[in-house]
């Protein structure tokens, strides 16, 4: 992909050294004439290129995957029924509906649908995706539903009653923006929203106010009852369902990992929760548990980072710092979240990346310490409360456990079972037959030992089609999970398929995030390259015979193996991308992300971006593997400016750069499973093309 030595002189802008002199702004002009012009001949071109017979087929083949029957619907359970969205091929936008858990428990569940989101987008010419539901507890007869026009963040809300199967005439209803509507009573809502002007809005176009929303009342005119800082990321509010008498609980958060926890009433806030800005707390009947995100010194104890801590909430606002200590990390046993269910506490673990789960039941006597029993540790295990409103939650819960070349399994158990039951077995969505899974260890820059996971075909060729992938941001844990796409795509051709755990993750907890952060985000992309280094002195492949593929902040990622790493790779897929880290902040949600990368804007933070621009640390004449930068039109979280941008400048440097991108889909592949299937095919094809590994047989 090296400048063809006939080019005129490339231009260079913009370049490390003036990094404001920006010849592609009007690329972030989103709906712009002359912008949306540039993408759809961009469109055609990538088209044209690589959606062949071959391409055509795995999309086609991967859509009826994606939309087989006997998949597993997705529940969560209210008032004692079981919600679920359903898509298929026949409502590729999806039914809302719900069954009992009797029902769901047969081969064939009896569903009773309540919405229809084809029919309705249908009736009402509306690109309308489902973007949720909330339904008010404890008669779950009216619910907040939530849509978006083509899959972005930003939502529209109506308020649906479930008994007539039809929005409410004058209810509640909210134009499009990132609003959290949350019940208090049949009449009234809590409103995070930043509608209504500058003042109700943060930097990152989320709310910065709650309003207290009567029904019948303009929402812009609901009275403020609390406010954020000018520049937080957001405020919300809910209310403590089982408090008596009513509380309310306000939240600010200052920055991606900081914030502030207010309890109050109708009113406002009363009292800020004494915790540190970065600690995590939630209650259940009277019960609190914390999780330290840095170290914390209280009560004369030092409790060092990841750690939980567990105390009788009204102890705690009174006064008493005698926390009983649930949990400790180790260098690799990390808690990855926690949850309360029925009166436990349920802790998720990572111990060497083998998942346990540890139960602590409080009472007046202690905390009582059992285990989620009888669940694999291998692969990606999940667990989760059935119920959706925690007030309700009686302990059961729902487990999902796969690995890369065995599909998911759905478990029911409790805290109290010496074994889960089986509820669902998902199809196999392609042949996995001879395929291994093993784990491995690459060596770091810096000495650091990074794991990741291979599956394919056993033994070492020296020449195996890899595709590598990997995230490594915002304390994301990234593990290797069965997946439709790459299955079909990559492993059923024969090809392998690796996962890379590097840091910036939450594979290992807070140390193995904060290595990944900010400064040390270079070293994100250090581990990622040297996991394709390891697979080449293993002998499993070439460098040549590497296609690495990353989205959003992996988007990141893979632009810096083009600009930093670019003999190690064959291809590159960079997907709905974080790329120009001079502007981020300016575009869309990207001020909200300063936590995690830096401010431009402050010289000392711009000296460690620039490493990681790969907008602007893009040359002429670099040796740079072949690249397919996509987004989508419709994502309001990552602006598509950036990966528009990208692709113009290094077209600009004399690279034959391809770009696609698609009207709908959001900060992801497609609202649909046509939609996804297309995106993803495109993608595969181009990489397959570009390491020169074309297979003839589709995945079965």
């Amino acid at each position: 992909m090296s400048l063809p030595s006939n080019s005129l002189p490339p231009d260079p802008r913009p370049t490390l050294q003036a990094p404001d002199d920006d010849p592609h702004l009007w690329l972030e002009e989103i709906d712009g004439e002359r912008a949306l012009a540039w993408v759809e001949a961009q469109n055609a071109d990538t088209l044209a290129a690589y959606a062949d017979g071959r391409y055509a087929a795995d999309r086609d083949g991967l859509k009826a995957a994606l939309d087989r029957p006997d998949k597993i619907p997705g529940v969560t359970r209210r008032g004692g029924l079981l919600y679920n969205l359903w898509q298929d091929a026949g409502h590729p936008r999806g039914l809302w509906r719900r069954t009992t858990e009797a029902g769901y428990r047969t081969p064939e569940p009896e569903w009773d649908v309540l919405l229809d989101l084809d029919a309705l987008a249908r009736d009402e010419g509306e690109d309308w995706v489902w973007s949720g539901a909330a339904s008010l507890p404890p008669d779950h007869t009216r619910a907040l539903i939530q849509l978006s026009r083509g899959g972005g963040d930003a939502t529209l809300v109506r308020e649906f009653d479930l008994t007539t199967r039809r929005f409410v005439a004058d209810g509640f209803t909210l134009p499009e923006a990132k609003s959290i509507p949350v019940w208090l009573d049949p009449d009234t809502l809590l409103l995070a929203s930043p509608l209504g002007g500058p003042e109700h809005a943060t930097p990152s176009g989320y709310a910065r106010t709650v309003r207290l929303w009567r029904r019948g009342t303009d929402p812009l005119d609901a009275p403020v009852i609390f406010s954020a800082g000018p520049t937080s990321m957001v405020a919300y509010g809910y209310p403590d369902r089982e408090a008596k008498p009513e509380r309310l609980v306000f939240a600010e958060r200052t920055g991606f990992f900081d914030g502030h926890v207010h309890l109050g009433d109708r009113t406002g806030p009363k009292t800020r929760l004494d915790i540190p800005t970065d600690a995590d707390a939630h209650w259940h009947r009277g019960f609190l548990a914390i999780r330290t995100r840095t170290p914390w010194e209280v009560g004369g104890t030092t409790h060092p980072a990841d750690s939980v801590l567990g105390i009788g909430l009204d102890a705690f606002l009174a006064g008493d710092r005698g926390f009983q200590v649930l949990f400790t990390p180790g260098p690799r046993r990390a808690l990855q979240g926690f949850f309360w269910t029925g009166g436990h506490l349920v802790l998720s673990i990572l111990d060497d990346l083998k998942a346990v789960f540890p139960v602590f039941t409080p009472s007046a006597s202690g905390w009582a310490e059992s285990r989620v029993a009888g669940l694999p540790e291998l692969g990606v295990v999940s667990v989760w409360s059935m119920d959706g409103e925690e007030e309700e939650s009686n302990g059961d819960l729902m487990v999902a456990a796969n690995d890369p070349v065995t599909p998911s399994t759905l478990l029911t158990t409790r805290p109290d079972l010496a074994a889960p039951s089986l509820l669902k077995q998902a199809p196999a969505l392609f042949e996995a037959d001879g395929m291994v899974v093993t784990r491995h260890e690459a060596v770091s820059s810096d000495g650091e030992r990074i794991p990741y996971v291979q599956a394919g075909p056993a033994g070492e060729t020296g020449e195996a089609p890899v595709h590598l992938s990997g995230y490594g941001g915002f304390q994301v844990t990234n593990l290797a999970g069965y997946s439709a796409v790459l299955g079909r795509l990559w492993l059923a051709k024969g090809g392998t398929r690796v996962v890379a755990n590097i840091r910036g993750g939450g594979e290992f907890g807070t140390r193995w995030h904060e290595a990944g952060r900010r400064e040390g985000k270079a070293l994100t992309h250090d581990d990622f390259a040297a996991v394709a280094a390891d697979l080449v002195r293993r002998g499993v492949t070439r460098p040549g015979r590497i296609a690495a593929e990353g989205g959003s902040n992996g988007g990141l990622l893979i632009a810096n193996m083009l600009t930093r790493y670019p003999e190690r790779f064959g291809a590159l897929f960079c997907t709905v991308p974080l790329i120009d880290m001079r502007r981020y902040t300016k575009l869309l949600a990207g001020a909200s992300w300063i936590a995690e990368y830096g401010d431009p804007d402050d010289p000392a933070d711009w000296a460690f971006l620039q490493r990681i621009s790969a907008y602007h640390g893009a040359e002429a004449g670099k040796p740079y593997p072949p690249i397919l930068i996509a987004t989508t039109r419709r994502d309001d979280r990552v602006h598509p400016g950036h990966a528009r941008k990208m692709a113009a400048k290094l077209q600009a440097l004399g690279y034959p750069a391809r770009f696609y991108e698609p009207e709908a889909g959001g900060h992801s592949h497609g609202k649909t499973s046509a939609e996804t299937a297309a995106f993803a095919a495109l993608g595969a094809a181009f990489l397959r093309r570009a390491i020169g590994w074309e297979p003839e047989v589709a995945g079965t």
